[in-house]
């Protein structure tokens, strides 16, 4: 029986030893992750980064004319978490494996629709999400290949592969109103719907942008449900004037006006300034000067009506005043800048 016992064990003791795990060790070609956010939208590359080593790269462990898994070891990924194009072709949302077949003068880069293979050994152009061709660029020596982010814009990247002394950039666009729309929608299906400031911001990025004025409009009224204020008034009042309801936009803009304070006033006609509307602005400068005329505010209003129409004497007096009767220090030294400025003639709305 002890036998019986001492044979299974052992049995049992080679089963254990032919299963244990391997070593976690240090890649030579070590993983990288790169992310760039544009926009609203997030790219992901990730990557491991083969050395140059002494060897010859291109034409050489890289081969011409051949898919190649554009870094090492695993399968190089790179992600999109909204829609983008690509050297102005479409790609939609996802992981794709990245692959690329460099040639002399023009390089293929290709986003796979397999991301989780090994390499480009099991590659299929039957997979292929997108095909683009570049152009590449001579660099400076990389020891180790990486991916940039390069010419960082508001709606766009260049995305650039370097290694050894040359340079792989491709261009990745998004549609900023697109994507940040989808994106507004969703934020608005969670706890922001129940507050009137996320309300208000999402109709006020459909009115800078002139789009989705319908369903901005219903942003606004969500907003003004939750709490009646000034600002979301405003917007209302604005969207009702750009969708070409005139009559409307105005009941709702006198409505605005028995909830306002100085400083709202004042900073909405500044906001209509920034947006290139300077004749209601200036609507608004004359309605604070009267209305808050002993303010500081009520002061700068009228300092930019005079400074608008050249009388930068009469301008600096009114600042002056505005300075006098300012609260903080930081108010009264921003108001000095617009002294010196109609001082120096200049017009301060500008």
């Amino acid at each position: 029986m002890k036998r019986i016992i001492t044979f299974g064990a052992a049995l049992i003791g080679i089963a254990i030893s032919t299963t244990h795990a391997n070593l976690d060790l240090p890649d030579v070609s070590q993983l990288a992750v790169n992310r760039q956010r544009i926009g609203l939208t997030d790219i992901t590359i990730t990557y491991h980064r083969p050395l140059v080593n002494g060897r010859k790269i291109w034409g050489g462990l890289v081969p011409l004319g051949e898919v190649w898994r554009a870094g090492a070891n695993e399968n190089t990924t790179i992600e999109f978490s909204d829609a983008v194009s690509v050297e102005g072709q479409p790609l939609a949302k996802g992981t794709y494996g990245l692959h690329m077949i460099p040639t002399a003068d023009s390089w293929t880069v290709i986003f796979s629709k397999m991301a989780s293979a090994w390499g480009s050994y099991s590659y299929s152009q039957a997979e292929d999400a997108l095909r683009v061709t570049v152009k590449p660029r001579p660099n400076e020596m990389e020891e180790a290949l990486e991916y940039e982010f390069e010419d960082v814009k508001p709606t766009s990247a260049t995305v650039t592969l370097k290694w050894e002394k040359l340079a792989v950039p491709f261009k990745v666009a998004i549609n900023d109103a697109e994507a940040t729309l989808a994106n507004i929608r969703i934020q608005l299906r969670g706890r922001a719907q129940y507050e009137w400031q996320s309300l208000n911001q999402a109709a006020q990025f459909c009115l800078t942008k002139n789009i989705n004025l319908d369903e901005a409009l219903k942003w606004a009224d969500a907003s003004i449900q939750n709490e009646e204020r000034f600002e979301n008034l405003t917007t209302k009042a604005d969207l009702l004037k750009a969708m070409n309801k005139p009559d409307e936009a105005k009941k709702v803009r006198e409505q605005a006006l028995t909830k306002t304070t100085p400083v709202q006033l004042y900073s909405y006609g500044r906001r209509l300034q920034a947006d290139k509307k300077d004749a209601e602005a200036m609507e608004i400068f004359k309605d604070v000067a009267k209305r808050y005329s002993d303010t500081a505010y009520g002061f700068l209003a009228s300092a930019r009506i005079k400074s608008a129409a050249g009388d930068f004497a009469g301008a600096a007096e009114d600042a002056k005043k505005a300075q006098a009767a300012a609260s903080t220090e930081q108010q009264k030294n921003s108001i000095k800048a617009l002294i010196d400025r109609l001082q120096a003639k200049q017009d301060i709305n500008k």
